[in-house]
């Protein structure tokens, strides 16, 4: 994919065409970068056009100003659109992705031609005591972090891959997250319950790994309870970032999911 470097924004974003076939805009997890869909690349790249992003911080986007944070991704991503001349796209957000997902959604519904969000949670009803939860967690693993970045790494890959070679990739990615991009993480909550959903007007496919956290497994069943129209996967043999751990069973989950919402 052809690496391009946004104008206005610290945002790096990668394309490929495949002349006039829809867009599918990938949006990764925290501390990894756009490389953990290097399964979905390979598999989508003669059937669609395909873009990706690292999210600030991460991977090449760390050329970063005053003021720059996470919450202006939904901006940044909607200005690389009219900047590939991209009406409409196909998203799939895993972890972090799942809420940048949404929030691009929230902002540019006129924009989405389908919705899948994985390893993720419902940010415009998230549960207080769910939130809390969470918050905890995440203020454990940085902690992990301050005191050795390998050390973090090791703990976050069995949190976010199941099987050995996804926590073997996901590892390589994640050691090279550096310190100072905690702090654009610092404003995702700006995010959750902000909105209150309205009548999507694209399809909405959510899922998570069997073996995710029961915390996770939670988030989805409340997700599904409010939005009783979506659809639901749990993909086995899976964890957290299950496009990593199961790539198979993911890009046809993807490919039939696609094809149903361009009917």
């Amino acid at each position: 994919m052809t690496p391009i470097k946004s104008a206005d924004s610290p945002i790096t974003y990668f394309v490929s065409r495949t002349g006039q076939a829809e867009w599918i805009l990938f949006i990764h997890a925290a501390f990894v970068n756009h490389n953990m869909f290097q399964a979905q690349f390979a598999y989508f790249e003669k059937k669609y056009n395909l873009l990706a992003i690292d999210i600030i911080g991460h991977g090449q986007s760390t050329d970063t100003q005053k003021g720059d944070t996470i919450d202006k991704m939904s901006k940044w991503i909607f200005d690389i659109l009219k900047a590939e001349q991209i009406d409409q796209v196909h998203i799939v957000g895993v972890s972090l992705g799942a809420v940048l997902a949404q929030d691009f959604a929230n902002r540019y519904p006129y924009a989405v031609s389908s919705l899948a969000c994985f390893g993720g949670y419902d940010i415009n009803n998230f549960d207080a005591k769910m939130k809390n939860e969470n918050s905890a967690k995440q203020k454990l693993m940085m902690l992990k972090a301050l005191f050795s970045m390998k050390w973090f790494a090791k703990a976050n890959k069995k949190i976010s891959a199941y099987t050995a070679q996804a926590q073997n990739d996901f590892f390589a990615m994640n050691i090279c997250f550096p310190k100072k991009s905690f702090m654009f993480l610092a404003t995702l909550n700006r995010m959750v319950n902000k909105h209150k959903t309205g009548k999507r007007n694209y399809p909405l496919l959510i899922g998570c790994g069997k073996f995710d956290i029961p915390m996770e497994l939670e988030a989805i069943k409340a997700w599904k309870s409010c939005e009783p129209d979506c659809t639901v996967v749990l993909f086995e043999n899976a964890g957290h970032c299950v496009n990593m751990d199961v790539p198979q069973e993911f890009n046809k989950t993807m490919d039939e999911f696609w094809k149903g919402a361009s009917r």
